[in-house]
């Protein structure tokens, strides 16, 4: 029996983690490639070195259409500051909101009530809109892990969010770059799980695009 059938994976589309290998992710439906054999380390071992051998090389994304599911751009908003911020707003909002309107019914009350209820309804409004916003934004990046062109780009930095923190984690924000047609473009991606050596500065990395707007681009494997 191949050994690499009995080692723990992760899936490259959403994160999902199992003990053993498996053909494909049953929480987002994705290909999951078998690992390779890491070479024996020989002598002193680099960072780059050290991810070819955890990692195995760089595996070329299998061609559009890939099968990622579009409920996969909620797990993206777990980890977006933005989504974050607005859920807290909505949730401010409400709370206002609820408070406010019943006091403005009731006369007596309704001058301290008028404040919280537009107070209120400023907050939640604002959160939705924010929270719409960033849907948007990873829903495009489904769309790219989907249909985009594959290219090859470096890791550019690494650093993490020390001001927001979501079930006692620090999201990640990786930033890469790849060259197109002679021109430079830059991207990033946050994600609550940990970094690996792969995703060091310097490191060759795999980059999805959309052909009709660069710009609008993803890590591959998505972190």
């Amino acid at each position: 029996m191949d050994d690499r059938l009995n080692v723990p994976v992760t899936c490259p589309w959403c994160g999902t983690n199992y003990a053993r290998f498996q053909p494909n992710c049953k929480n987002c439906g994705g290909p999951l490639p078998l690992p390779p054999k890491p070479p024996e380390p020989r002598g002193p071992v680099s960072v780059a070195d050290f991810a070819q051998a955890a990692y195995g090389p760089l595996l070329a994304p299998p061609p559009p259409p890939r099968p990622i599911s579009g409920a996969y751009a909620w797990k993206l908003l777990a980890s977006d500051g933005w989504a974050i911020a607005a859920f807290v707003f909505l949730l401010l909002g409400g709370i206002f909101a609820c408070v406010g309107i019943p006091m403005v019914v009731s006369v007596v009350t309704a001058f301290v009530g008028i404040p919280f209820a537009l107070l209120g309804l400023a907050m939640f409004a604002g959160g939705g809109l924010v929270g719409i916003w960033r849907y948007d934004v990873q829903r495009k990046i489904v769309q790219v892990l989907r249909e985009g062109q594959s290219t090859e780009g470096r890791i550019a930095g690494l650093e993490m969010n020390a001001s927001v923190q979501v079930n006692g984690r620090n999201p990640w924000i990786i930033s890469y770059g790849f060259n197109l047609g002679g021109r430079e473009y830059q991207g990033r991606v946050t994600t609550l799980n940990h970094p690996g050596p792969q995703h060091h500065p310097g490191q060759r990395a795999y980059v999805l695009y959309m052909p009709t707007a660069p710009e609008q681009n993803a890590l591959y494997p998505h972190p």
